[in-house]
């Protein structure tokens, strides 16, 4: 899988996001930061990023990816990190 993919999976929910990715192969970590996020607990954030990459997963094409999910206040240093390892 490549970062293009990502980002691309990524942004059909959120378009309006700043996204970063990094890794490679099937390891990857993520940085979305989205005004959609607003009101959202952790879980609310991660399951639908999650829900776009489940067959990656479940086949193996994807071993591992880690996503921090922020609001842009959070972003900028107002409030706290939300995370996810898989």
């Amino acid at each position: 899988m490549k970062e293009e993919e990502i980002i691309a999976r990524v942004r059909t929910l959120y378009p309006d996001a700043v996204i970063d990715v990094a890794g490679e192969d099937c390891s990857f970590e993520m940085y979305v930061v989205t005004e959609a996020f607003t009101g959202m607990n952790t879980l609310q954030r991660q399951k639908p990023i999650l829900a776009l990459f489940k067959d990656d997963i479940s086949n193996g094409g994807l071993h591992a990816l880690s996503i921090t999910a922020k609001t842009p206040a959070e972003q900028e240093g107002q409030g706290g990190l939300v995370q996810i390892s898989l």
